[in-house]
Formats: structure tokens, sequence, C-alpha cells
């Protein structure tokens, strides 16, 4: 295993995704579940968040606590299916900045293609959650984290719901300093790309497209 990639193994994610692999699963119930898992996901990744004292008043009497310290986080979801994660994860952190990068993969050469960029202006001053629920090739997730390093952002992590070997020895060969966190490493790729035994394209499967 390589030491920056972290399986979340907990039992809740564990029968979760299970769920999610089930065909049988309707589109609304995979939604609900995806975003279960991406809640559970956010707890883990931020666990290591920095904190500062506060000075407060409970409704008894004043007190010194902690809150999250300087700048916060930014969620960047990698067009369309991280959506789906995005939406989960901002359950937990709902004052988190959201981004956005449009990559699609050509079926024929499994390459990213780029059609749309969209980041806060501060982005290089937060805690970056670069989320896609698929590291298949690993080809989406590496262009996504580069571009991320151009805009200038140095604090980095990315967070998927399953990887194939393939993707992570590509993506931890890209960025051996951005932490990767999963659900589960998953068997190979077939010949099409797709993660074996995989639950399908998530994209179709969060929006009931084929």
């Amino acid at each position: 295993m390589v030491s920056n990639v972290t399986v979340l193994d907990h039992p809740l994610l564990r029968h979760k995704l299970t769920l999610l692999r089930d065909r049988n699963t309707s589109t609304g119930q995979f939604r609900q579940v995806a975003r279960e898992i991406s809640l559970l996901m956010a707890y883990e990744v931020t666990r290591d968040l920095k904190l500062e004292p506060i000075d407060i008043e409970t409704p008894l009497e004043p007190m010194r606590t902690e809150h999250l310290a300087g700048k916060k986080l930014c969620i960047v979801s990698i067009l369309r299916a991280g959506n789906g994660i995005l939406e989960g994860m901002l359950d937990l952190l709902p004052s988190a900045r959201v981004g956005h990068i449009g990559l699609y993969r050509d079926h024929t050469t499994l390459q990213p293609v780029e059609y749309y960029l969209k980041l806060p202006n501060d982005v290089a001053d937060r805690l970056v959650i670069l989320v896609d629920p698929m590291l298949a090739t690993g080809h989406s997730a590496a262009t996504a984290a580069a571009r991320l390093k151009q805009a200038g952002v140095r604090m980095l992590k990315f967070v998927c719901l399953l990887a194939a070997p393939e993707g992570i020895a590509t993506f931890t060969a890209e960025h051996p300093d951005v932490p990767l966190f999963t659900g589960a490493i998953d068997r190979e790729l077939d010949a099409n790309g797709y993660i074996r035994p995989g639950l399908g394209d998530a994209g179709d499967r969060f929006y009931g497209t084929r």
C-alpha cells in the first residue's frame, strides 16, 4: 500500500458501498446512499483540521473553547459525477467554498478533456478537497490535481468512493504529495476502463442516464 493512500474502512461505509454496488439500487436510493457515504468520508478526511482557541458565552457562563483556525475549506468537484459527492460533504461542511472542474474521459483514448474550470478567488489559501466517485485510470483526477496546483493550491486532498490499482498508481506517481482517500480498492480495470467489480458508471447512476 502506498503510504499516502488511506482506505476508510468503517463498517457503515462498507455497508453503504454494498448498496451502491447493487445493480438493483434505484437512482434515488443511489443518490441518498452516496450522500451519506460522502458525509462519513468528509468526517474522516477533515480529522486533522487545525483548531484555535476562542472565548464565547454559553447560556450559563463564559468559556474558552475551540473553533477552526484560519481560512477554511474548498471542495472541488470533478464534473459531473463529483457533484454527487460534493452534496454530502456540504451537509457536514456547509460553509465550505465550492469549485468545479469539467473533465470528461475520451472513450477512445481514455484521456481527460477539460471543458470548464471555476474556482474561488482565494482557493490558494484553503485546504482543497478534490472529489470524484471513481478513480479508474487516474488520468482525470491527476489532471484536476495539476490544474489546482497551477491555481496556487498548496493544501490538497483527493477523495473517491472506489479506486482501481491502476488509478492509484497513476495518481500517486504524478502527485506523491497529495493524500488519497477511498472507500475501497477494487480488483482491476477492464478493457473499457471501468473498475471491476465496481458499481457501474457513477454519473449515469447518479442521474438516471445511460
